[in-house]
């Protein structure tokens, strides 16, 4: 369906707010969106919208392609489609067709936060071959970051894509968009990419995570899955963290973590594609989410961290949570004076001649860390711990190892969960073997990899990475979740 009025006269408004000596200029666009045609297409003569991308790179330099119908050299975009669900949308799928880029090679700036950073007024020739007449395109002009270090290779469009040309804002063609990149550049329009959302990890003295089952609708972020709380950032928050609390207040009036604090940035993909840089926070909670008012989504739950796998969960989401429990976990909790059984489980180290470590990813329906990267692990049974793993290496892999080959480099003491028994995980290297790695138990682990220390693969269990990191720095032993 076509762009709503409303919707163009909302942004052309909120355009006004930082640019009212403007309002003159684009009277024209006003009698337009009063008038009876569609706005947005390019039929509606002798004014319509168009819609164009400022693709600003790390060097402060603006992405041009040059059109082989003007020969002149133009910020990438066009005309709007019926199926554009906003002007954001037509400037990113007008760079992504003319320039080859992805959704996900670009984010939002955080000076502008999806508002156009210029609206250009231009007149077009008459076109008799395309029966078009005179007339005048009112062009909404968005900013964008690469999200990479570097430039991505282009994949021009060749029908009307003559080249492209990366040009440093004091070269920029346009004059009125020269000036605006150029007044914005004193507020940090640099080209590095910035959290524009903001999320809350809420725990509580349990170690439990409060997640948020998101409504089922099209067109929203994450639909009918669960999720952390959080949103967009917007031009009056005066930071990230007052953003995550007016978010908490709009969505769950009565939610108060408390000593809320940064804890990771993660990217995430938005409704459109585009890369989302997120500030996330955690913040402790000790209350009972049924006494909530939720005023977005279906319902908020605590979960604990060994069921997260069993839920739609990005898995990036359940990476994040599994580290926050990690790093910070639950307070210590003190001895009660009975004996607690320690389960023991016994793990395979293994390094190619490269240097990487086998890894296999577990089956999603594994009652344990299901879809993620792990050792070649197994529980120990009446034998000894080498004994186990020499046998687990043949029954899950197919590979002989001697148990005189077998040396212990590292132990995890894990303790998952408040209520669960507590887990001695022994590491074992093992430098000479024979076979290749196969997979035995499909039910269990679906493939066997190789990966280097230092690219590690995601999701990957918790005290897995640690082990790793340790047995590389020469400890043999450490704790995770006490």
């Amino acid at each position: 369906m076509p762009l709503t009025r409303s919707h163009v006269r909302a942004t052309v408004e909120a355009y006004l707010v930082r640019h009212p000596h403007e309002r003159k200029a684009l009277a024209g666009l006003s009698d337009v969106l009063d008038g009876i045609g569609d706005p947005s297409s390019h039929t509606t003569l002798p004014v319509h919208v168009t819609c164009s991308a400022v693709v600003i790179d790390r060097y402060r330099r603006v992405l041009h392609i040059g059109h082989k119908a003007t020969g002149l050299l133009l910020a990438p975009g066009g005309h709007v489609e019926a199926d554009d669900r906003n002007l954001l949308a037509a400037a990113l799928r007008g760079v992504c067709e003319e320039a080859g880029l992805r959704p996900g090679d670009l984010c939002l700036t955080p000076q502008f936060l999806g508002a156009p950073i210029d609206i250009d007024v231009h007149d077009i020739d008459a076109n008799p071959a395309k029966g078009e007449t005179s007339h005048r395109h009112f062009d909404f002009r968005f900013a964008f970051y690469l999200t990479a270090e570097q430039p991505p290779r282009l994949g021009l469009q060749d029908e009307e894509v003559s080249g492209a040309q990366w040009l440093p804002f004091t070269d920029v063609r346009s004059p009125t968009l020269r000036a605006k990149l150029l007044a914005a550049d004193g507020d940090g329009l640099d080209g590095q990419p910035q959290p524009v959302n903001a999320s809350a990890v809420v725990f509580d003295d349990t170690g439990r995570y409060l997640l948020h089952l998101r409504d089922n609708y099209p067109h929203i972020w994450e639909p009918g899955a669960f999720a952390l709380l959080g949103g967009g950032r917007e031009p009056h928050d005066s930071s990230l963290e007052a953003t995550l609390r007016r978010e908490l207040a709009e969505e769950v009036p009565g939610l108060h973590p408390s000593d809320l604090a940064p804890f990771a940035v993660e990217k995430a993909t938005g409704v459109d594609g585009l890369c989302v840089p997120i500030q996330v926070f955690a913040g402790r909670w000790n209350g009972n989410p049924n006494t909530l008012t939720l005023n977005e989504g279906v319902l908020l739950r605590w979960f604990e961290p060994d069921v997260l796998h069993r839920l739609r969960l990005s898995p990036s989401t359940i990476d994040l949570l599994h580290r926050h429990a990690a790093q910070t976990g639950p307070p210590k909790r003190t001895a009660t004076g009975k004996t607690v059984r320690n389960v023991i489980g016994v793990h395979l180290y293994l390094e190619d001649a490269e240097g990487r470590i086998l890894l296999g990813r577990r089956h999603p329906g594994s009652a344990y860390a299901g879809g993620q990267w792990h050792f070649l692990a197994g529980h120990l049974e009446r034998e000894s711990a080498v004994q186990c793993l020499v046998r687990e290496a043949s029954e899950e892999a197919g590979l002989d190892i001697d148990p005189a080959d077998v040396a212990h480099v590292h132990t995890v003491h894990l303790s998952d969960t408040p209520d669960a028994e507590p887990r001695m995980q022994m590491v074992f290297r093992v430098r000479t073997w024979k076979g290749t790695p196969q997979v035995l138990e499909p039910d269990r682990c679906l493939e066997w990899k190789w990966w280097r220390p230092e690219a590690l693969p995601e999701p990957i269990v918790p005290y897995t990475r640690q082990a790793i990191g340790q047995i590389l720095a020469g400890h043999p032993y450490s704790e995770l979740g006490w």
